[in-house]
């Protein structure tokens, strides 16, 4: 990945990656252009280029930044707390969106290598390395086995919640879902 070559402020940056993910949830990561960030932001595609490198990249760094609370940041002294604070990070309102959003990557990922590489490396990596994080934190206070088989599996049932029950039940997963699978499947889990 390149390095931006910071020359926009944070405010025009922040301005910019909205515009990004406004533009994906309207088109699509396919039909995305860079001509059609440069049009709707009113910049270059050369400052573009010259910030993020590619699509993929500026993509993902929009999401990124949608983001400002990582799961790395979060410790309020218990694994529930960590894990209600990480739910509470989003309202419903924007959980939907990154539902949306998510939908239409999951596809272009099959076709678009950079964008699976820019999601492994600027999105989905960090995102495990806070949640490992979370969770050494607990081994730590002693709220979890430090040998625990479903250690490793935390982030598959956590993303299994988020995407299936769209799937399962045709509704977007909200903050009062997430709460509750917490309780009734997380949790319990790992305290056996």
């Amino acid at each position: 990945m390149t390095t931006p070559r910071s020359r926009l402020t944070p405010e025009r940056e922040a301005e910019l990656y909205d515009a990004v993910l406004d533009l994906l949830r309207e088109v699509g990561y396919d039909a995305l252009t860079m001509d059609a960030v440069a049009a709707r932001t009113r910049a270059s595609k050369a400052t573009l280029y010259r910030q993020w490198g590619s699509k993929a990249e500026l993509v993902v760094k929009a999401m990124r930044h949608s983001k400002p609370v990582h799961a790395a940041d979060i410790d309020t002294g218990s694994l529930r707390g960590d894990f209600e604070a990480m739910i509470e990070r989003t309202d419903d309102c924007q959980m939907e969106k990154d539902s949306a959003l998510m939908r239409g990557l999951f596809q272009a990922v099959h076709t678009s290598p950079d964008l699976h590489q820019a999601l492994r490396e600027l999105l989905v990596e960090p995102e495990m390395t806070g949640l490992e994080a979370v969770l050494r934190r607990a081994v730590e206070r002693g709220e979890v086995r430090p040998d625990h088989p479903a250690l490793p599996y935390v982030v598959h049932m956590l993303i299994g919640a988020f995407v299936t029950r769209e799937l399962i039940e045709d509704r977007i997963p909200d903050r009062a879902f997430l709460s509750e699978y917490l309780d009734a499947v997380v949790l319990p889990v790992l305290h056996t």
